[in-house]
């Protein structure tokens, strides 16, 4: 997620979505940019690489990278939960209905995706969990394996670890 957070407080946990447009962060055409530290890192799907990897929606998506717990990284492709067919997996997360707390710390207005905290985890609402993954078969390991996927909406990548970090 983006370091901004509502009122430069992190106290009050209102963290910028970087994709909602509300902060400047100057992402490219890659969803990506160089932070204060100098290093690169992306918000989304790495739309060139994607491009380079011939992602295809008939099968299913090349393996991207690793993830800090050492399970691998896909593309939105995939296997869905207990299925055999290759499709575009969703993830399980929602914008909130109604409207944000109002107070000193908080932004009140609609839950429209300008903060992380707009979107809520809804078991089986789509097919990853809420790390944006799940169990499944993949070329790399047909027997099976936990896997992260990027997706075309939000959390759009891994926001935490189903396994250890090394």
């Amino acid at each position: 997620g983006a370091g901004e957070f509502f009122h430069g407080d992190r106290g009050g946990g209102w963290q910028y979505e970087a994709l909602s447009g509300a902060v400047a962060l100057g992402l490219d055409t890659n969803h990506g940019h160089v932070q204060p530290t100098g290093a690169y890192h992306y918000h989304a799907k790495p739309t060139l690489l994607i491009k380079d990897l011939s992602l295809n929606s008939a099968a299913h998506s090349p393996q991207i990278g690793w993830a800090a717990d050492g399970f691998p990284i896909y593309a939105c492709f995939g296997f869905g939960n207990g299925g055999s067919s290759i499709r575009e997996l969703v993830p399980s997360y929602r914008i909130k209905s109604g409207n944000r707390p109002d107070g000193e710390n908080e932004p009140g207005g609609n839950y429209d995706g300008t903060f992380t905290r707009d979107y809520e985890y809804v078991e089986g609402w789509g097919d990853l969990d809420e790390c944006n993954g799940h169990i499944t078969t993949t070329p790399e390991f047909p027997n099976g394996t936990y896997a992260y996927f990027l997706t075309n909406d939000w959390p759009y990548i891994p926001r935490c670890h189903r396994g250890t970090p090394s």
